[in-house]
């Protein structure tokens, strides 16, 4: 079911969105300030390309990853976790798009808080 759940999603949207966080990524990369922002973005875009059957731990972030979290909420992650979560409510809407709109609401806590979350 991973395989084939990760081969709609790819077909069906997965691919430009990946595609858009990996291109916000290279953006954010070209000042030095950026640079963490762009990382994430870049972590963001893996777990975009394949999402099912992987987990966002968010946590263990020492004082740094706080602050850059902080940061992080005010200019981007409200906007990217709302939209995240109200695609996901959209999709939750019909049962054949309940398992995409659970693949949105893990991208929706992966953008609150993308520093020290891990994917597994």
């Amino acid at each position: 079911m991973r395989f084939l759940g990760n081969i709609i999603w790819l077909l069906f949207g997965g691919i430009f969105s990946a595609i858009g966080w990996f291109v916000a990524g290279l953006l954010f990369c070209l000042t030095i300030i950026g640079i963490p922002f762009g990382v994430q973005c870049m972590k963001i875009a893996a777990f975009v390309l394949w999402p099912f059957g992987r987990e966002v731990n968010v946590g263990k972030f020492g004082i740094g990853g706080f602050l850059l979290n902080v940061i992080w909420l005010i200019f981007f992650g409200w906007e990217i976790a709302l939209s995240h979560f109200l695609i996901g409510l959209a999709f939750c809407v019909t049962i054949i798009g309940i398992p995409f709109g659970l693949q949105h609401f893990k991208l929706a806590k992966l953008g609150l808080a993308p520093f020290g979350a891990s994917i597994s």
